[in-house]
Order: C-alpha cells, then sequence, then structure tokens
C-alpha cells in the first residue's frame, strides 16, 4: 500500500514539475529535421529529447544484460562439461607408469 502511494506521488511529482516546466518555457522553436521543418512548443521539444535520450539508456542496459546473461548461461555450460570430464577423471582407475 505504502509503496503503490509513493508510486503515485512520484508521478504527481513528476506531472507538476512538467507543467510547472511547460508554463515557465512558452513559446514555440522551429526545429529542421533535414526533411522537413517544424515548429513545436519548447516543453515539448525538451520532454521528447529526454524521452528518446531514456528509451536509448534502457535499450543499451538492455543490450549489456542480454550479453551478460548469454555469457553466463555459456559459463554455465562449460562449467558443467568441466565437473562431468572431472568425475570420470575420478573414477577412473590410477595406472601406474612403470
Amino acid at each position: 500500500m505504502a509503496r503503490n502511494l509513493l508510486f503515485l506521488l512520484v508521478v504527481f511529482l513528476g506531472l507538476l514539475l512538467a507543467t510547472a516546466f511547460a508554463a515557465l518555457n512558452p513559446g514555440l522553436i522551429g526545429l529542421d529535421l533535414a526533411f522537413t521543418e517544424v515548429e513545436v512548443q519548447k516543453s515539448l521539444a525538451l520532454t521528447v529529447a529526454f524521452g528518446a535520450g531514456w528509451l536509448f539508456g534502457l535499450l543499451s542496459a538492455a543490450l549489456v544484460l542480454l550479453k551478460s546473461a548469454n555469457e553466463r548461461r555459456r559459463l554455465r555450460k562449460s562449467l558443467t562439461l568441466a565437473e562431468s570430464e572431472v568425475k570420470t577423471l575420478r573414477a577412473m582407475p590410477i595406472q601406474d607408469a612403470g
């Protein structure tokens, strides 16, 4: 219950800050997107840039985690093979060299 309340409080605070930011930065800016030019509000442009950066960071972190999980799976398989080889070698009788 407290966790949900804290989450709602953070979301409400974020919305309040976004509203204050939009109110303090009125006006339009022109964005040249190479193939077209658009005019958008300053707050919207910054919000979209922030969201795109957040998504890029999330994607980068996900790729690192997937790579780490794949390496962990490969190492676990290698460990299983090595343990079975050691178990097989321990079960073999010792042979003298001479």
